[in-house]
């Protein structure tokens, strides 16, 4: 049973997506400035704030097994250092295939001074928008883990979304460790939306 003042910080923050995706919208030149106030409220009434994602693969173990998982990813239509945090794990675009998608964890962003262990590498500083993600599995080596250890730094734009909720069978199953500001802004739209006999449903074997 949810409680009201969760169901209050969840409406909040319902109110919060539906004004940053109209926003989006309206500056991509979708909808017009008077359509704005509309699309709020449909969006409100609406849009669910997670999505269901498919992931396999080991780069992620043991966050998400090698045999895969079914994932539930709160939407972020406007990624930025006020929305997503350092140690999220995040559901961004391929940068090497647009049409796919990563779940590799936020390990630093713009202004971070970025050294490698490689002396002859320079060390940088990431630019304004930019973010390095990294898979879990230390094991891997760079390439095998394919991270920004070998597509270098992505935009933050890429981002769709942050992983909050993993089922790896219908046993294995729970919250994602991400930051702590994370999981305290997204424990709501965990409370309502989530629902694992769902997941249980969409999950492949």
């Amino acid at each position: 049973m949810v409680s009201f003042s969760t169901w209050c910080r969840y409406l909040v923050h319902k109110l919060d997506y539906s004004v940053a995706v109209s926003w989006k919208h309206y500056e991509g030149g979708r909808i017009t400035v008077k359509e704005v106030g509309d699309t709020v409220w449909k969006n409100f009434l609406q849009c669910k704030l997670t999505f269901l994602h498919w992931n396999k693969g080991e780069e992620m173990a043991p966050t998400i097994g090698p045999q895969g998982g079914t994932l539930l990813v709160r939407k972020i239509p406007i990624p930025g250092p006020s929305r997503v945090f350092i140690g999220d794990v995040v559901v961004l675009k391929d940068p090497k295939s647009p049409d796919n998608y990563l779940v590799r964890r936020l390990a630093a962003v713009e202004g971070y001074e970025m050294v490698s262990k490689d002396e002859k590498e320079e060390p940088f500083i990431l630019d304004k928008d930019e973010c390095w993600v990294l898979a879990d599995n230390d094991v891997l080596k760079p390439k095998e883990a394919k991270d920004s250890r070998t597509f270098g730094p992505v935009n933050m734009s890429d981002i769709i979304g942050r992983v909050i909720y993993c089922l790896r069978n219908a046993v294995d199953h729970g919250p994602v460790p991400n930051s702590q500001f994370s999981v305290k802004k997204d424990l709501p739209v965990l409370e309502v939306e989530l629902d694992v006999d769902e997941m249980a449903k969409n999950h492949k074997t």
